[in-house]
């Protein structure tokens, strides 16, 4: 029999319990309305009006006892400054959880928690659209910085026209001179090739030319 047994176990470990519960609450704290399953929402709540309590307190005892449990610094701070004050003349009831229908695939029992007095947050295109042009200002200003801390270019002096013809000559006599290649007409004939030349142009003139009959 399950008498005098208080919570639920969700599926879980008690370390996974602890540790889910503790992402749950912080996340709610920051976003104040968080869609989960129903037993998850039912067990959240309690710990979820448990903290705004040891807002309300205000003491370094309980701002402790918070940071003990919530996930983040920010989280703390909000609760502190922002929600123990929405709530300073409601004795409990900090919380509202809302049936959303079922989850498709494992009809689980989905549920919507919330702190009341939650802000309603714009459609999803418009959150869209804010978040791009956030991206883009932030862009933007990204660029600007990077051009403000880039240093400049020194322009360099215009050099005048013999300054230039002098570099030139300089640039010419630093660099090696290229091998010169020998062309066809330069090459040199061996003694035995002039001679048989001679030879045949002295037989060419000695002939003489035939009488016609």
């Amino acid at each position: 029999m399950r008498h005098r047994v208080a919570g639920r176990k969700l599926g879980r470990t008690m370390e996974h319990r602890r540790a889910m519960l503790r992402n749950m609450v912080t996340s709610l704290i920051l976003e104040e309305r968080i869609e989960t399953t129903l037993p998850r929402a039912k067990e959240l709540r309690r710990v979820a009006e448990r903290m705004v309590t040891l807002g309300k307190r205000g003491t370094l005892h309980a701002r402790r006892q918070a940071l003990s449990y919530v996930r983040t610094n920010v989280a703390v701070q909000k609760l502190f400054a922002e929600l123990a004050g929405r709530y300073a003349d409601r004795n409990g009831g900090y919380t509202r959880v809302l049936k959303i229908g079922v989850r498709h695939g494992d009809a689980a029992p989905m549920a919507l928690i919330e702190y009341l007095g939650a802000p309603l947050k714009p459609p999803r295109e418009e959150r869209k659209r804010l978040r791009a042009e956030a991206r883009r200002q932030a862009e933007e200003e990204a660029k600007k910085a990077a051009k403000k801390a880039k240093p400049k270019k020194k322009a360099k002096p215009k050099a005048g026209k013999k300054a230039t013809e002098a570099v030139k000559a300089a640039k010419a006599a630093a660099e090696p001179a290229a091998p010169s290649v020998p062309k066809a007409s330069d090459k040199v004939e061996p003694k035995r090739v002039r001679a048989e030349k001679r030879s045949i142009l002295s037989r060419v003139l000695q002939r003489k030319p035939r009488k016609g009959r």
